[in-house]
């Protein structure tokens, strides 16, 4: 599986427009939740994605060394095309986040604000609650880390 990865100045148009697409499909769209993405955050992440030769992003995230957001790295806007979902694709997507957080700022803590649904799933990569829920943009959340 190719991933690309990249900081938002080595972004093209074309790369930026499909990473906004996707994240508005699913977070605005299909969630029914009406917020603002372009959170001033997209110029100081990394940016992760898969697409599939010859077809749109399929997954992404963004990630941010320790200290940018908080004194732990941290990633979010974590996001897979819904026609690929339950194959996988998510868990390959985070493991894979995880792993360049490693590679770029070595082995540390990192945070997450994770919709609680999800919460199993972050679990599952050693991430623990470390707060108490709140709601965002109208979606119950938690935060969570996962010790470094």
């Amino acid at each position: 599986m190719v991933w690309v990865c990249k900081a938002y100045r080595e972004l093209s148009t074309d790369e930026l427009y499909a990473l906004l697409k996707l994240r508005q499909r699913v977070f605005v769209v299909e969630q029914n939740c009406p917020y603002l993405d372009l959170d001033d955050k997209d110029q100081r992440a990394r940016h992760l994605w898969h697409a599939p030769p010859g077809a749109e992003m399929a997954a992404y995230l963004r990630y941010f060394g320790p200290g940018e957001l908080y004194a732990e790295a941290s990633l979010g806007r974590v996001v897979t095309a819904p026609e690929r979902r339950r194959d996988g694709l998510g868990r390959a997507l985070l493991r894979e986040g995880l792993a360049r957080i490693e590679a770029d700022f070595g082995r540390c803590p990192v945070r997450i604000g994770a919709q609680a649904y999800l919460e199993r799933f972050y679990a599952s990569f050693g991430f623990e609650r470390s707060g108490p829920d709140y709601v965002e943009d109208g979606i119950p959340h938690l935060t969570m880390t996962r010790p470094g």
